[in-house]
């Protein structure tokens, strides 16, 4: 894509790999501007009364707060082995969710499922953001980017 195009070019990585790292790691290599991950987790729904898929597809996308924990190893396993900007997605619901994922290094999040739930979520989050960052003395979010302590 990167000769084909001169504009920003990001990439949506899929969870539904085993090494994200190494797929990321590609994309940057080819010249993405950026890396957004994760996207849904392939799930499965089974009717125990007519024993069939409950999806017409059989698997389906999980997405949501479940996929939270994933999304956040995967955000930050990424920004330790890249120096694009990440977009972390999958499961922020609020500020504080939000929060964790530019601590594992997101430069930025996208919200997604939390609007279905209130349209004016992203609002709430970033009003939440804006008061925990007032509360921790911190003057800029970028500031927040990567600082997770794992010693």
């Amino acid at each position: 894509m990167r000769r084909k195009t001169t504009k920003h070019l990001m990439v949506k990585l899929s969870p539904n790999v085993t090494d994200i790292t190494v797929i990321a790691q590609a994309a940057e290599d080819a010249g993405a501007d950026s890396l957004s991950l994760i996207n849904t987790i392939t799930g499965m729904a089974v009717d125990l009364a007519t024993r069939r898929p409950k999806l017409a597809n059989i698997t389906g996308g999980l997405s949501g707060p479940a996929i939270k924990p994933i999304a956040l190893r995967m955000v930050w396993q990424t920004a330790r082995v890249v120096k694009i900007p990440i977009i972390g997605v999958g499961g922020i619901m609020t500020a504080m969710d939000a929060l964790a994922f530019l601590m594992v290094g997101a430069t930025a999040v996208q919200i997604g499922t939390a609007n279905f739930v209130s349209p004016t979520s992203t609002v709430e989050i970033i009003d939440g953001i804006t008061a925990w960052l007032r509360q921790e003395g911190i003057d800029d979010v970028k500031k927040l980017i990567g600082t997770l302590k794992t010693d």
